[in-house]
């Protein structure tokens, strides 16, 4: 299979990458390194399966590029991807989220790509829903533009998918976690407990600590996006979890058992917006993809752990 990846140099992304090439795939990966990093993807430098453009899904001639390259199938991870830059900036997170996806979609139509593989939000779309865990049949109540911007690039895409009969699917990950995360972004909590154990600094948990949330494996989540590939699936959006919901409090217990560190953090107040819950119900993934998440999060934390240690020392 020839695929493009964008947002390659990210911590998903890259991780994809290297699940594809390891799969015999060729790979095209397209990053402007707004958060993702060079050093995700240093390793690759004389693999000859594997191209990199640094390009801007905004403002790169992506038709182009995909004319030159022409992938079978597009996994789309590039976006913007903080929360609270979203509320602040409405605009930037949907000429990313919503504009780069909609030219992505039409390169990827006039280039003759056979799917596309989108990334959606698991852990924001649905807002406060109804049932826990939240299977994809709850109508989406974003609490966010970039939640929204993330339900407009799905509905495109099956657009594009009516019209063009551009194939697509749409993978809704919970809390990903796992080497290669961004220990300073806000979402990476993980990575964030992980760094500041290591380095002997205080840890902060807001509220009380009883906030959950679905913390999945980022190799789990790259075999979705692998299996979502296929001819299953077609215009359905995927819960990517666990179907198990862990405490904040509880997330740091297991985090500082990783590392041999204290188990004391600090409690901040509640920060505005934060959900209480969240937590994925994953049955179509497995009905329909034969998909199921194989790392447990003790198991999963380790590997973090082990991950920012040996990068720490280095």
């Amino acid at each position: 299979m020839r695929a493009l990846v964008t947002g390659a140099a990210g911590f998903i992304g890259s991780t994809l990458v290297d699940r594809l090439l390891a799969d015999g795939h060729t790979v095209v990966g397209l990053d402007n390194f707004a958060s993702g990093r060079a050093s995700n993807l240093e390793h690759l430098a004389d693999n000859p399966a594997h191209v990199f453009v640094e390009a801007d899904i905004v403002t790169a001639d992506l038709e182009a590029i995909l004319d030159e390259h022409r992938p079978e199938v597009v996994f789309h991870l590039a976006a913007q991807i903080d929360v609270r830059h979203s509320v602040a900036d409405p605009q930037f997170d949907a000429s990313v989220n919503v504009i780069g996806t909609v030219r992505l979609a039409e390169a990827a139509r006039r280039a003759g790509v056979r799917k596309v593989v989108h990334t959606s939000s698991g852990g924001s779309i649905y807002g406060v829903p109804p049932r826990y865990p939240t299977p994809e049949t709850v109508p989406t109540d974003p609490a966010s533009p970039y939640a929204a911007g993330k339900v407009a690039g799905e509905i495109y895409l099956n657009t594009f998918r009516h019209l063009y009969g551009l194939d697509c699917s749409h993978i809704a990950p919970a809390n990903v976690y796992g080497p290669r995360q961004d220990p300073h972004g806000e979402a990476g909590v993980v990575a964030i407990f992980a760094q500041a154990l290591l380095s002997g600094k205080p840890t902060k948990v807001f509220g009380d600590g009883g906030n959950t949330r679905d913390y999945v494996f980022v190799d789990d989540v790259v075999d979705a996006f692998v299996k979502a590939s296929g001819d299953a699936g077609g215009g359905q959006r995927f819960n990517i979890g666990t179907g198990v919901e862990t405490s904040d409090r509880e997330l740091h217990t297991a985090v500082a058992a990783a590392v041999g560190g204290p188990d004391d953090p600090e409690f901040a107040p509640p920060r505005l917006g934060d959900l209480k819950r969240s937590c994925l119900d994953i049955g179509s993934a497995a009905e329909v993809l034969g998909w199921r998440p194989k790392v447990e999060l003790t198991e999963g934390v380790r590997r973090t752990v082990d991950y920012f240690r040996r990068t720490h020392a280095g």
